[in-house]
């Protein structure tokens, strides 16, 4: 499969053309944001750990009946993913009360809600992401009923799934982000990634942060926190899934 001209970069991916249409190849960067790119930096290594992650937990809910975009790893930064028409919205799945949740409603960090929670974001970096609900959603024409109810159920599903694996590595799925895209034929599946940018991480016992958090907060170690996650994740080398 051959590389062409690139789509799209983002904060932390570039999107290239493939000579088949069906396909892109996705190119992690080391490149690291936050506060909606009001802070930037460079997180050593961190682009071909959240390509491996992001692969290893693809591929688990593929194997668990969750549609995904992966298609296949090209190298350590690179990987062939289906075309889809990304779903204008973030999925954010919280299970324990951290970050703007906690900030928003008056939680102290750490509270363990009691039910999982599902917030919805509109993606628009100039608007900073607005959260909104399903009426907004439905009235703007982002999703439809279905589609919704679709993302919701997998949603759902994958927190069910990556919560199980996580634990079984010393890891307690806080929260997380999620993007859904349509295949043409329409069908609503799994996009965009699952690592340590997109997800908050915590060590089940010590409540150690092993995500971007440490970005953000100026906690230090960041490096070694993604490259831990990775070692818990896919052993000492995380070899490659293709």
């Amino acid at each position: 499969m051959q590389k062409l001209e690139q789509l799209y970069e983002g904060k932390a991916k570039k999107v290239f053309k493939t000579d088949d249409a069906s396909y892109y190849i996705v190119e992690y960067k080391d490149d690291a944001t936050a506060g909606n790119g009001a802070k930037k930096g460079t997180i050593a290594g961190k682009g071909p750990i959240n390509n491996r992650v992001t692969n290893h937990l693809m591929q688990l809910l593929e194997r668990q009946g969750v549609p995904t975009h992966f298609v296949k790893e090209l190298s350590d930064r690179e990987t062939v993913v289906k075309r889809v028409e990304i779903v204008p919205l973030e999925v954010i799945v919280r299970n324990i009360a951290a970050g703007s949740l906690a900030k928003r409603l008056g939680v102290e960090e750490g509270t363990r809600m009691a039910r999982t929670v599902l917030e919805y974001c509109y993606k628009d970096d100039a608007l900073g992401d607005p959260m909104v609900n399903d009426t907004h959603i439905l009235a703007m024409g982002w999703a439809t009923e279905a589609e919704l109810r679709e993302i919701a159920a997998l949603s759902f599903r994958i927190n069910d799934i990556l919560g199980a694996t996580l634990k079984d590595a010393g890891l307690e799925l806080v929260d997380f982000k999620l993007e859904f895209g349509r295949t043409p034929e329409g069908q609503i599946i799994l996009a965009d990634e699952i690592s340590p940018d997109t997800c908050r991480f915590w060590d089940t016992k010590t409540g150690e942060k092993l995500d971007k958090d440490r970005f953000r907060r100026d906690l230090g170690g960041v490096e070694a926190a993604y490259a831990e996650v990775r070692r818990r994740l896919l052993g000492p080398e995380g070899p490659s899934q293709a």
